[in-house]
């Protein structure tokens, strides 16, 4: 999988969730998300639940409120569609500070945001600590088909390679006095764009003809054999399990 990737979701540190294999927490991930969705909308205590055991899982990893409610910000599209739900949802209406709901609507906001934000949080939480090869090890643990795992890999590391690749024409764009500031200025863009792809498309075929050299033939070397213990299984889905009982709790209430 090749040297060690870093990304802005990953928080470095120490804590018992760091240093549980990929795949255990990817697998816990998975199933909480699971959990959550199959939670009926109607116990709203359910969910609250669900925010505390998140909470306990973001204490054990050392990982900031701060640092997690600025991240969870990703999810404000679904929020902006969330509170529309109410205005546009058909069916039984109610008035709420002057405004016509629908019932259906308000029930459907809440359920949107409930699991949204937590299936996003527990995400974040998942990113934050473990690093991007580590999910990519993770994955190829769990058995997802490798052809998708290279292409996750080759699409992470070359996204990296793109992003420098616009760094370096933007600042030499304004090296030589350019600022875009109009419509006027489109042409220019559209030209470093065309530039940029050109530039891209030549990387790769280097890129590759380099992994060919090299002996690559349409499978990546696994050069880490990551395994986790019983113990780290346990610990691991401790967190889906008090989720399930939860879920239990709110069907049968």
């Amino acid at each position: 999988m090749g040297a060690g990737h870093a990304h802005r979701l990953y928080r470095h540190g120490h804590s018992p969730v760091h240093a549980l294999p990929p795949h255990t927490k990817l697998a816990a991930t998975f199933a909480f998300v699971v959990v959550v969705v199959s939670t009926p909308r109607e116990a709203m205590w359910a969910f609250g639940l669900y925010a505390v055991l998140l909470g306990l899982v973001a204490w054990h990893a050392r990982v900031p409120a701060g640092f997690l409610l600025k991240r969870l910000l990703i999810e404000v599209p679904f929020v902006a569609f969330a509170v529309l739900m109410p205005f546009v949802a058909e069916g039984e209406r109610v008035d709420v500070l002057g405004l016509s709901l629908s019932v259906n609507g308000l029930w459907g906001a809440w359920n949107v945001l409930a699991k949204g934000t937590l299936g996003v949080a527990a995400s974040v939480l998942l990113a934050s600590t473990t690093e991007l090869r580590e999910l990519l090890l993770g994955l190829q643990r769990l058995k997802l088909p490798p052809l998708l795992v290279q292409i996750a890999s080759f699409m992470i590391r070359y996204g990296d390679v793109i992003t420098d690749e616009m760094r370096r024409m933007r600042i030499a764009r304004e090296s030589r006095g350019f600022e875009a500031r109009g419509v006027r200025h489109w042409g220019v863009l559209a030209k470093s764009a065309g530039a940029l792809f050109i530039r891209s498309y030549e990387r790769g075929e280097r890129v590759h003809l380099a992994m060919v050299s090299r002996g690559y033939a349409g499978a990546m070397p696994v050069i880490d054999e990551v395994t986790a213990s019983r113990a780290q299984w346990t610990y691991a889905l401790a967190l889906p399990f008090a989720a399930l009982t939860v879920c239990v709790l709110g069907w049968v209430l």
